[in-house]
């Protein structure tokens, strides 16, 4: 009886440590795209970090595609328009290129101007810091929504208004036919110093908003501006998957959050009080289901660990 016992206690330390283990090895990144038109998804880690199973695909519009990455894992997704390839076989882009010739970005990252979903898994205090970046420009509305985390500033980040066709004619960037496609930083269009925190602008103290980053910050109030954009554009979570959604579909509200949450709308996901985010609600609810499950499943295999060891102690 005494070896069974030592048994259980085995079991009841080991079991629910290789279950958490399970559920922290990993985090799932889904990709949706919502937008009118085809979205070339490019992924690059960060250096020193290997590169994930696939570094780009198409998604078509409507179509969604998850990846799983481990939980240590750093890096950045992008969307990449207008990809298309010639007689030879050479994939490119008019936004977003990563400059591999291939469908797959190989290890290489986003050429200026494109929207960037940054991500640490796994850093300080064992939290995932994410945000949504406009400091290398902007080429299409994303959002990153975290599914199944906890944290203070576990939150929807990102940046869903149209800046294309409100950015400046000195930052504009445009397709053969006319059409705005993409946004420059200031950094990007000009490459001073001021613009691009650098030299003698390296540190917070020197390296202020440009009225530049102030319109993108206006538009965008929690994705990073500029360099030093820190404050209100890093969010924390700790054991979330994420879901990242290409063009999301804004709708405005003048109510107040309190107000809000007594509305139809209920639980929408919210960056401020005016503003709604629809339509990346529905291909969460499988990765909530998951987080539901595992963590119900965990519980049960505890609790029946402790009651065989509850009943060894009683022989």
């Amino acid at each position: 009886m005494a070896k069974l016992c030592l048994l259980v206690s085995l079991i009841t330390l080991t079991i629910p440590h290789l279950f958490i283990g399970g559920v922290v090895s990993s985090a799932t990144f889904t990709m949706v795209n919502k937008c009118d038109h085809t979205v070339w998804p490019g992924i690059l880690s960060n250096a020193g970090i290997a590169q994930l199973s696939t570094t780009g695909f198409a998604l078509q519009k409507g179509e969604s595609k998850t990846i799983t990455a481990p939980s240590s894992w750093g890096g950045r997704f992008w969307g990449r328009t207008l990809c298309t390839e010639d007689s030879t076989g050479k994939f490119t882009c008019v936004t977003g290129d990563c400059g591999s010739g291939e469908l797959d970005c190989a290890g290489r990252g986003a050429v200026p101007p494109a929207t960037l979903a940054e991500f640490t898994l796994d850093g300080d205090s064992g939290l995932d810091f994410y945000d949504v970046s406009l400091v290398d420009g902007y080429n299409l509305p994303m959002l990153v929504i975290p599914q199944g985390g906890t944290g203070r500033n576990c939150s929807t980040t990102g940046c869903v208004v149209d800046l294309n066709g409100a950015c400046p004619s000195e930052l504009k960037v445009t397709s053969t036919d006319g059409k705005n496609v993409a946004c420059k930083s200031a950094c990007e269009a000009f490459g001073q110093p001021q613009y691009c925190c650098s030299g003698a602008y390296n540190t917070p103290a020197t390296c202020k908003p440009s009225s530049y980053s102030q319109l993108f910050k206006s538009a965008c109030p929690h994705a990073y501006s500029y360099a030093y954009d820190d404050g209100t554009s890093t969010f924390t979570c700790a054991g979330a998957d994420y879901l990242i959604t290409f063009c999301p579909s804004p709708s405005t509200s003048q109510k107040s959050a309190s107000e809000q949450q007594n509305t139809t709308a209920g639980n929408l996901p919210q960056i401020n009080s005016t503003m709604l985010y629809e339509g990346a609600l529905d291909e969460s609810s499988a990765t909530t289901c998951a987080h539901m499950f595992r963590s119900q499943f965990i519980a049960g295999a505890v609790a029946i660990v402790v009651g065989i060891w509850r009943l060894c102690q009683t022989f």
